[in-house]
């Protein structure tokens, strides 16, 4: 047993940080229920960012089996009544709590290694309910501390609200930690080693079938892995079920049996196995599935008592009508679900039909002579009532679950507490035990050392004996010390989550009344509108209609800002001064600009939040980077569907860092390390012609940001060291106008030498040679193929254009450039460039296609050049449903080869090439006449001018 540490220098204070060894290793898991019941040995692998412990078949397989949710967990153990003579090299098993009374048995190799998986599991579990417990219920998901974004975006994370630490409880969990070490079956390298035996050799299990047997086909498939079929999204038919306390209890007493009964039954067959399985009631059933069922009774039957073989029919007719029972009141809570669903909906249908009455009546009623710009300002604060109202039904659930949550830790609490007590009672009757057994010791090594005689034989056989018991009295007694040790800290822990949430509750409760206010003083001023434009009892330039409007037009043009971080809490967030990318959402100068950028802001808010209750993208970005815990990422289908649909925030570094260093390894390996520094110190330290410029651009690369708004941001040094270091990798290029913009994109999310090796992506691999060159050659043969995809793809559109002459490519130039930089909004750019830096350059031509396909029918109205071209300066502004743009750019544009595209840019470029060999002959001629003609001297052309 290991010695318990009485210092305050636990595992508390060694836990690694965000680069640290990963929590995994060999531990078994029991399964199951019946006679299939068992312990099976699993590959364990912690996951920080969603506080999930996963297992796998083995440490190389690619898809896990499950998962134990550690954040909402307790974990206990019990201590064995007589310790072995090594007690520490037995195994021993720990049991996790888990919501709904799951449980999870799990053994380890060693008394040792079960310290130390149960310690570490605590640790990880504080850290992430501290962590994250106000940041997880937000909308968008939290991922912990250590995953966050390693850009500029990573230094201010509007969505996290971090609880501050109690010392005296950190303090406390200090003293009461057991510090111990792992064995080899713990961390990296176990990996390496051969799994630990296992007690029987039956390792059956149906439910894992599919997921096996996807496991090899993936390891068998060779050609284009692009190709693979999709392995992570299936549904199971099957599960094992976890057994209830009362199996637990029956399961370790037959395992007892077991071990005093193996040495007389070695001829016989066991008719034990190590886990069952059980039916998932929502999933039909299979008839073929439940004969094997029935075949694998009557073999386990073949094994069983007499008397268990003659009750095999009554117990199979009560089996048959427990099923039935159970069907029966599945189909009943399926009614009753239905009927909940069809209620809410005749609800929101009535709620709608007198919205639309009501809507009627102010239209026909309230609204003659009324200004139109009045009357869209009453249906915009009709359209934020509902809106508010909405939102007040949705935090109302969210209080009945926090409140159901309390409840619970409550309950865990006194659970807690009643084994606690027991405990102290079983250690206080092994207290008086041990001191008779020290009185006893001390009377017969008294009566030893007497000078009578000598000591006979069995004197000293019982004083032997006497001795043993009492080394194992003493071994137990550490065992119990180190037991209860670890109890009082989980109920510490368990306490202080439970103040965690009843603090949370209360922020949301004083939310909520925020919420409340608000909505009270806009229906206020809402109804004084409505009682004016009825019966106006005032002037115009009198009315107080014009005061309410002027107050509601200013409320509505404040941008949320963190002046008063006590109140930061309570504020709805509806719209805050920057976005998550650090963008400004609303301008500062023009006024008519601010409410249509307010306006903007706000649909965008309202998109999230419907795209955030839909968390099946979510789910699924977990399930494949789950599945990547112990391989490496992979070029896959799956992984180029997700990346289509966009990466969450959370994980957006760690993805763009891997597709950066797909496409540029030939160049990193060829590259002796710090090459980037070297560069760099080459830049600054020589001369450098395009250093001039770079400081030039510098700050007017993206000024509504607020990481490059002032010559001190941050983001204005990387961003600098980043161009100097290309400019000097390709001194050809230098530095082009557009390639700030790239890298300041980049850095949101990488640091500065990924960032260079972004840049190195695009410009190197992504885009043709001289697309970024003086001559701009790449892009003007961009510009035609786009041409010849707009009268292929849209020609309806195209046509019109031609019919009006307008010259959309000078709008779509600066698309290509920079990639849709400062073109659409924030939410769009980044998915844009979540695809272009896994696919490459065809992306940019099925969004630009996609942007001009969304608003088809806008353009198609407008009958004139100039306004043809006034609506294509901004109208990309006004398109914020990235889910529609992404199906058009994705589905309805297909069939897009790549060939066409290279072979269309093959054809044009030597056109553009012929032209500008015309072009420069052209300047030629008119350098030459200027020096032979004394009139023309005087003229200069183009070049000359700006230089």
């Amino acid at each position: 047993m290991p010695a318990g540490s009485e210092g305050e220098d636990g595992p508390a204070g060694e836990q690694p940080g965000p680069g640290g060894p990963k929590l995994c290793g060999y531990l078994q898991k029991l399964s199951g229920k019946g006679p299939l019941r068992g312990f099976r040995t699993r590959w364990f692998v912690f996951d920080p960012r969603r506080c999930y412990l996963y297992y796998f078949k083995g440490p190389q397989e690619p898809l896990p089996l499950g998962h134990i949710d550690i954040a909402s967990a307790s974990f206990s153990y019990h201590q064995p009544e007589a310790a072995a003579a090594a007690p520490g090299d037995e195994p021993a098993a720990f049991e996790v709590h888990g919501p709904g009374g799951a449980v999870a048995v799990l053994k380890a190799a060693t008394r040792q290694d079960m310290t130390y998986w149960l310690q570490e599991l605590q640790q990880k579990r504080w850290e992430y309910c501290n962590n994250l417990d106000a940041a997880k219920r937000d909308s968008r998901t939290s991922p912990t501390p250590s995953d966050f974004s390693k850009g500029l975006v990573a230094k201010d994370n509007p969505d996290l609200s971090i609880l501050s630490q109690n010392a005296s409880a950190e303090r406390a969990r200090n003293i009461l930690a057991v510090e111990t070490s792992p064995t080899d079956l713990v961390g990296e390298q176990a990996a390496s080693q051969p799994a630990p035996g296992q007690a029987s050799a039956i390792n059956f299990s149906l439910k894992q079938w599919s997921t096996e047997l996807k496991n090899s086909m993936s390891s068998l498939r060779k050609g284009n892995n692009e190709n693979r079929k999709s392995v992570f999204y299936t549904s199971e038919e099957w599960e094992l079920l976890d057994p209830t306390p009362k199996d637990l209890e029956d399961s370790m007493a037959l395992e007892e049996k077991r071990k005093h009964l193996a040495e007389g039954s070695k001829g016989l067959t066991s008719s034990a196995f190590p886990f069952d399985l059980g039916r998932i009631p929502h999933k039909a059933r299979r008839p073929l599935l439940k004969d094997m069922m029935g075949s694998g009774k009557s073999r386990a039957g073949s094994d069983s008592s007499p008397t268990e073989w003659c009750s095999g029919t009554g117990t199979k007719l009560v089996s048959e009508l427990q099923l039935k029972y159970q069907s029966q009141q599945e189909e009943l809570e399926k009614l009753k679900k239905d009927l909940l669903s069809q209620k809410e909906l005749v609800r929101l249908l009535q709620q709608t039909v007198r919205s639309s009455q009501y809507d009627k009546y102010f239209a026909s009623r309230l609204c003659e002579g009324v200004p139109k710009d009045k009357l869209e300002l009453l249906h915009q604060k009709d359209d934020q009532i509902l809106g508010l109202n909405n939102q007040l039904e949705k935090l109302n659930l969210e209080k009945d679950s926090l409140q159901q949550e309390v409840k619970n830790l409550k309950c865990k609490v006194g659970e807690l507490n009643e084994q606690l007590g027991m405990l102290m009672e079983t250690i206080q009757a092994k207290d008086e035990v041990i001191m008779k057994l020290s009185r006893q010791l001390s009377e017969c090594e008294d009566s030893s050392s007497s000078p009578s005689g000598a000591v006979n034989s069995p004197t000293a056989t019982c004083a032997n004996k006497d001795l043993q018991e009492l080394d194992r009295l003493k071994d137990n007694l550490q065992g119990y010390k180190t037991q209860n040790k670890f109890l009082n800290k989980e109920i510490l822990e368990l306490s202080a989550l439970r103040r965690n949430a009843e603090a949370r509750e209360r922020e949301w409760q004083a939310k909520y009344t925020s919420l409340e206010a608000k909505l009270c003083q806009i229906e206020s001023k809402y109804l004084i509108l409505l009682q004016e434009m009825k019966t106006p009892v005032c002037s115009e330039e009198q009315s107080p209609a014009r005061e309410v409007i002027t107050q509601l037009l200013e409320d509505a043009l404040k941008a949320e800002t963190s002046e008063q971080p006590e109140q930061a809490f309570f504020k709805p967030h509806l719209v805050s001064e920057y976005d998550i990318y650090g963008f400004q959402t609303v301008p500062e100068d023009d006024e008519e600009e601010k409410l249509v950028a307010k306006s903007r802001a706000l649909d965008l808010r309202s998109l999230s939040l419907s795209e955030n209750r839909e968390i099946s993208a979510g789910v699924k970005w977990e399930n494949y980077l789950a599945s990547t815990m112990n391989r490496e990422m992979m070029r896959c289908v799956e992984l180029k569907n997700l990346i289509r649909s966009g990466i969450p925030h959370e994980h957006r570094s760690k993805i763009w860092k891997w597709c950066v260093n797909l496409h540029v390894k030939k160049f990193k390996d060829s590259t002796v390390p710090g090459y980037f520094q070297t560069l760099l110190q080459n830049a600054l330290e020589k001369q450098n012609p395009a250093s001039k410029q770079i400081e030039l651009d510098l700050l007017r690369t993206l000024p509504n940001n607020k990481h490059y708004s002032s010559p001190t941001s941050e983001g204005i040094q990387k961003l600098r060291n980043v161009l100097l270091a290309f400019s000097w990798r390709n001194p050809d290029i230098g530095y082009c106008q557009g390639l700030n913009r790239l890298v300041a994109i980049a850095l949101l999310y990488l640091e500065q030498e990924d960032a260079f090796w972004c840049l190195v992506t695009i410009v190197e691999v992504f885009m043709p040679r001289d697309y970024y060159t003086k001559t701009l050659l790449g892009s003007q043969v961009d510009q035609r193929v786009f041409k010849d995809l707009m009268s292929e793809k849209l020609p309806r559109l195209h046509a019109h254009f031609e019919q009006y002459k307008v010259d959309y490519t000078l709008i779509t130039f600066n698309w290509f450039l920079v990639v849709f930089v400062d073109s659409v909004v924030s939410d769009i750019l980044f998915k844009i460039w979540d695809s272009f830096l896994y696919e490459g350059p065809k992306v940019i031509f099925r969004f630009a296609l996609a942007l001009f396909k969304y608003q088809e029918e806008e353009i198609l109205k407008l009958q004139d050049s100039m306004s043809i071209f006034k609506y294509l300066r901004y109208f990309t502004r006004n398109i914020l449903d990235a889910r529609k743009l992404t199906a058009i750019a994705f589905g309805d544009l297909n069939p897009f080869p790549l060939r066409q595209i290279r072979n269309r840019r093959t054809y044009h470029l030597e056109k553009v090439r012929l032209e500008l060999t015309e072009l420069e002959a052209i300047r030629e001629d008119f350098l030459r006449e200027r020096e032979t003609c004394a009139e023309k001297r005087d003229l200069i052309s183009d070049d000359e001018e700006d230089s």
